[in-house]
């Protein structure tokens, strides 16, 4: 992991961070791996704006990763270590040993040349796929299953990982990045090792127009709103605007947002504040 602070030649890489792309090692995607994907602008079916804030940005081609890694048993390859405009983390694109290839996220420290495999005699390595049971505690683990089958949906941005810290019945206990404590199925499974691209909090865009690349439009300010637009809005010169709220008058800090019936409830032990629930 690396950046790269860039020399202030124009008021834009002034104040840009930039990721050194030291871990790349090829700008060119893999055709048959590839999707177009169209831009909403923020639109609905009905051609109006349902979200805020969208619009513009680069043309990008969506890269088909393999969140199941449901090639058991198989050996893979890694060929290269890829950007993905999709997202924080890099990709690696692996080619198992009956031809087919497929994208994976890239976990810290893998590199080209290793060998990985998926399944429940996978060696707990970095890049294997396996049982969360069949792991030793106390692995960092990512991209987990919340049901077996599913496909990761847990840990999947860069620098992310869940610890392994204990195991039950029919769960495992996992030490998420917010600091929650939570039970997973014990089948569920789990990428050995962290995403990689860990730095990814240190860059900076250095200006404006960097964001638009991205698809992101200016955000106005509710306070800097009338009060028809927004409850923080008018007042009389630099008004604070009142208490934090939403434009639909939600609170935005100390309102409890998660039902206390919800299914999961159960399932966690330690919130991500420290408070443990009554189960």
């Amino acid at each position: 992991m690396a950046v790269r602070k860039f020399k202030p030649v124009t008021a834009g890489t002034r104040w840009r961070i930039g990721n050194a792309y030291a871990e790349i090692t090829t700008s060119t995607p893999e055709k048959s791996l590839l999707e177009s994907q169209s831009k909403t602008g923020g639109r609905n079916f009905q051609g109006r704006r349902a979200m805020r804030y969208i619009g513009g940005g680069s043309k990008q081609m969506y890269r088909i990763i393999d969140f199941k890694r449901e090639k058991l048993g198989v050996p893979a390859t890694v060929k290269s270590i890829e950007y993905d405009p999709n997202r924080t983390a890099f990709i690696a694109l692996l080619h198992y040993a009956d031809g087919e290839k497929r994208y994976i996220i890239a976990p810290q420290g893998l590199t080209v040349g290793m060998k990985v495999m998926s399944g429940a005699e996978a060696a707990p390595e970095v890049g294997n796929c396996l049982p969360l049971k069949n792991m030793p505690l106390g692995t960092m683990v990512h991209n987990i299953e919340m049901q077996p089958g599913q496909g990761g949906i847990i840990a999947r941005s860069a620098g992310t990982a869940c610890q392994l810290n204990a195991k039950e019945e029919k769960y495992a206990v996992l030490k998420m990045p917010s600091g929650e404590m939570r039970r997973i199925l014990i089948n569920c499974m789990a990428t050995v090792g962290s995403v990689g691209n860990s730095d990814h909090a240190l860059e900076s865009g250095g200006k404006a127009g960097r964001t638009r690349w991205k698809g992101i439009r200016p955000r106005v300010r509710g306070v800097a709103m009338n009060p028809v637009d927004h409850p923080m809005g008018g007042g009389e010169g630099r008004s604070s605007g009142g208490h934090p709220r939403s434009r639909k008058g939600k609170y935005a800090k100390g309102e409890k947002t998660r039902k206390l019936t919800k299914g999961s409830n159960k399932l966690i032990l330690v919130r991500s504040n420290g408070k443990k629930l009554s189960n």
